[in-house]
């Protein structure tokens, strides 16, 4: 086994091509192993592993710095940059991050999980570097679809005006984001790999400078690409990235560890300015389960390593039951469209787009364009729903307030994987949402209990017409309860439970958990007013002050932080100097990684942690 004697990035370096590609077999089954047990992004890492062996052969860490776009595609180079013996614990609570991160190693040069960030950080450490009069390569790793979104290109604009020595970025062309790649640059990429002429003049340019002696190769190469440049104007044009200032350097497979590693090497040794290396790889590659479903492998839970198959069992998501809605919704409403931002299986709506592709739009990794274009669409008379995670949200968050909320224009935000959504971490943990946009004047926040809920709110948005809706909902398995919901209106809270001197506030998913904190309370001889908000703005005032005038201690919960949280607003909104509010939500610090239950008991926010804290507040 050669990955067992692989302990530091020092140890590739001696390596030969023979051993490098049987080093790339152990490395993709060390992954799969692992993964299986774990879950994880196995299609997109399973990609990289030839490119991620060629970077730590020819690039000398932590010197040079490599930014990881996204960090999913990096776990090769976290088991070749020492720690494959931890490597069993990726995504487990206390274990390793599913994404780089700077607190974890002083070979991950930039802490990542969202997309299109790795050339502005790059360039950045480029920079910085400069300005120190320091040495070092700096490179940019994005691929996987993050080309998509529009920070990278203005990164791009960026480099190409100033012409950074020792900076490099590499595109990982695998034609795939999470959901298949869209718009006209995978078009023009597609292109460019049908360009063979453009191709032989690169090799060409290459074999001369070769056979010169070191004197007037400089010379050569600088006069060279000036010809190129020129030339390539006639062979390919348009040529997106040399007319940004790039020197452009392929398209090169990706998997030819040997190919890959040489043109590095030429790159390092010869080139001047930013450089852009375009290499062609396959997402999955190496797994034919992965290789075959790419989309189901982007992200997956445990798995069966030999058939491919989820361990899990299929129960309906809270995103399948928003999917299945909406559709029937647009069945009667034909000026429903749907829109989301690489993440159509994710978000629930393959459905949707599946029945009506002439209404759905997938705009890339791209939420601000997102909302934008959803605002246009609105403007011009259809009824926008916009699917985006939580977390992907707050990149579009001026476009909310300016374009949206400003302008009362009636689009729906249809918000998922609110709250903790567990082994993808800090990055990923969706607790902001309520903060964010409960200031924002003119917009509607709902956040269902149940899919009968979520089924009555959209039914209600779908016909609302007065400004923007925001609906917020979970991960994971969907509750159903047993009676349907006939109508919803904004600012009407549901009375489960009437009581007397206590109120429980339940906002959205949290009804199971403060249900079963209610049968404590009244177990322990308490009369617990039992509330499911439903509405986060508007509130139901008018219940909440009815509560403030027949309670002495009011409880509020919510899968948000509790810093701007809705808790805080109710707590605003009473002033009765009789009534005590306290609120639970998450913790005012980043949530690691682990499983949902395991991160919720260590913040205790638990049914069990929070009645004893509760019983504690009423004795006093």
């Amino acid at each position: 086994m050669i990955l067992e004697k692989i302990l530091s990035p020092a140890d590739i370096k001696t390596l030969n091509f023979s051993q490098l590609t049987q080093l790339a077999k152990e490395v993709r089954t060390r992954i799969i192993n692992v993964t299986s047990r774990n879950g994880g992004h196995v299609a997109p890492s399973m990609g990289t592993v030839e490119l991620t062996i060629a970077i730590l052969k020819i690039f000398d860490l932590p010197k040079d710095k490599i930014v990881w776009d996204v960090g999913h595609q990096s776990y090769a180079w976290k088991i070749l940059t020492g720690r494959n013996d931890k490597f069993d614990t990726i995504r487990t609570l206390n274990g390793l991050s599913g994404f780089t991160n700077r607190d974890e190693s002083e070979y991950d040069a930039f802490t990542t999980g969202h997309s299109s960030t790795s050339i502005s950080a790059a360039l950045g450490m480029a920079c910085g570097r400069d300005q120190q009069h320091q040495s070092g390569h700096c490179i940019a790793v994005i691929g996987d679809g993050a080309l998509t979104g529009g920070i990278s290109f203005e990164a791009l604009n960026h480099a190409g005006h100033l012409q950074n020595n020792r900076f490099i970025v590499i595109l990982n062309d695998n034609e795939m984001s999470i959901s298949k790649n869209v718009g006209g640059l995978q078009k023009y990429m597609a292109r460019m790999l049908a360009s063979r002429s453009y191709n032989s003049l690169k090799k060409q340019i290459w074999d001369i400078s070769h056979s010169l002696p070191n004197r007037i190769r400089r010379p050569f190469i600088y006069g060279a690409q000036k010809l190129e440049e020129s030339m390539i104007n006639i062979l390919v044009p348009n040529i997106l990235f040399e007319d940004l200032g790039f020197k452009y350097v392929g398209p090169i497979d990706g998997h030819d560890m040997e190919q890959v590693t040489h043109m590095l090497k030429r790159i390092k040794e010869n080139m001047i300015g930013p450089v852009l290396m375009h290499v062609v790889t396959k997402k999955g590659k190496g797994y034919i389960p992965a290789e075959t479903n790419v989309s189901l492998f982007h992200g997956i839970g445990a798995y069966n390593a030999k058939s491919g198959k989820p361990a899990s069992g299929s129960t309906e998501t809270w995103s399948d039951a928003f999917g299945t809605i909406l559709t029937r919704i647009a069945d009667t409403n034909p000026k429903v469209v749907a829109i989301t931002a690489a993440m159509s299986a994710g978000t629930g709506l393959s459905s949707f787009e599946n029945k009506y592709p002439d209404r759905f739009y997938d705009v890339g990794i791209a939420e601000q364009h997102a909302i934008t274009f959803a605002a246009g669409l609105a403007a011009g008379g259809a009824k926008p729903f916009v699917a985006l995670y939580s977390t992907f949200l707050q990149r579009a968050l001026d476009q909310v307030i300016h374009d949206v909320a400003l302008p009362r224009l009636p689009i729906v935000i249809c918000i998922d994987r609110c709250g903790l959504v567990g082994e993808d971490g800090a990055t990923h943990q969706g607790v902001f949402d309520i903060s964010m946009l409960n200031f924002v004047p003119n917009l509607t926040i709902l956040a269902p209990a149940t899919a009968e809920e979520l089924e009555a709110m959209l039914e209600w948005a779908s016909t609302y017409m007065d400004g923007p809706v925001a609906i917020r909902y979970p991960r994971g398995t969907v509750i159903h309860s047993k009676d349907k919901v006939e109508s919803f209106t904004p600012a009407t809270a549901e009375v489960i439970q009437e009581g007397d001197k206590l109120g429980l506030i339940s906002v959205g998913d949290t009804l199971p958990m403060v249900s079963e904190i209610f049968h404590n309370l009244v177990a322990a001889g308490h009369q617990p007013w039992l509330i499911n908000l439903r509405s986060i703005k508007p509130l139901d005032t008018s219940l909440i002050d009815t509560l403030a005038k027949n309670c002495k201690n009011i409880f509020t919960f919510e899968t948000n932080s509790v810093l701007g949280g809705i808790g805080s607003c109710i707590k605003q909104h009473i002033s009765t100097s009789h009534t005590k509010t306290f609120n639970y939500g998450y913790p005012d610090h980043f949530i690691a990684h682990g499983k949902v239950s395991e991160l919720n008991a260590l913040v205790g926010f638990t049914s069990e942690t929070l009645t004893k804290d509760i019983l504690k507040h009423l004795k006093k």
